[in-house]
This record gives structure tokens, sequence and C-alpha cells, in this order.
């Protein structure tokens, strides 16, 4: 998990990690921060061994830790924060020693965490998918009745 140490290191990430949090500094609903992303890493991680899926762990937490680092560019300029982060994500991935395809199929994933039509795939972007619609505690929060989510969206109660 070398290379996903020195993500947790990097400079531009932390930086990235700190503009969410000051975006998301009197959020009520849940935040874009570095307990979400291991949320997500750690449920893609039970259902890849769950559901067979096949994917590695780096390759797992690489897209978890990636994947909304671009949320407060959403804030800022409008941006899909899936889009942001994906643009977000390559010097990372290439100053932490992922390879050219590997940097590929983490920006795939990342790219398509919104989007439903992965959500079946047996594919790093279907486990990324399934695992942060997973992460969040809907059944445990206080400000779930205020929350624009649909119902059907909703977590509330445990599903895996």
């Amino acid at each position: 998990m070398d290379r996903i140490n020195r993500i947790l290191k990097n400079e531009s990430y932390r930086e990235y990690l700190y503009k969410n949090s000051q975006e998301e500094s009197g959020r009520i609903f849940c935040c874009h921060n570095i307990g979400h992303f291991l949320d997500v890493a750690r449920i893609a991680m039970i259902l890849n061994q769950q559901d067979g899926y096949g994917q590695e762990r780096e390759m797992i937490y690489a897209a978890a830790l990636l994947h909304d680092i671009g949320r407060w560019k959403q804030y800022q300029e409008g941006t899909p924060h899936e889009v942001a982060s994906a643009g977000l994500s390559p010097a990372i991935l290439s100053q932490c020693g992922f390879g050219e395809g590997e940097r590929e199929a983490v920006l795939v994933a990342v790219g398509n965490h919104r989007n439903p039509s992965v959500k079946e795939e047996k594919s790093l972007s279907g486990l990324l998918y399934r695992a942060d619609k997973l992460s969040r505690p809907c059944f445990a929060c206080e400000a779930e009745k205020e929350c624009g989510w649909v119902a059907e969206k909703k977590n509330l109660e445990l599903a895996i």
C-alpha cells in the first residue's frame, strides 16, 4: 500500500482535502472528506471480495481516495465534481507511481462514480459507484429529513 500512502501524503491531495473542508465547513449534510473516502474504500473492499469483482486493493483505494477531491470546484465553479476530480487526479496518480493503464482505469472509475449505468458492472467503475452510494448512513443522519436525495437513493437500512 506504499502508493496509497503516497497519495495520502501528496501535497496537492492534501490541498484538495483542505479546500473541500473549507467549502463544507457549515454543511449539515454528508461531507466529502477523508472519512467518506475511507468508508467508500472499505465498503468497496467488502463488495470486491463478497461479489467477486477481482479488483486490486491499491486500485480500489486509489479510486476511493480520489473520487470526490474536486468537490470544492463544484462549489466554486459549478464544475460537476466527478469531472473535476477526474481532472485533478492524473498528476497525483503519476506522482505516486501509478502506471498509464492504472491511471486510466482509476480516472474512468472516478469519472463514472455518479453514473448509474455502471452500477451492475463488475469493473472498478461499478464497484466505486456501488460503494459510494452505500457509504452514506442516512438511517442515522440528523439531517436526513432535510436532505435533497430522493427517497430511493437514501440508505435507510444497512445493505451489505
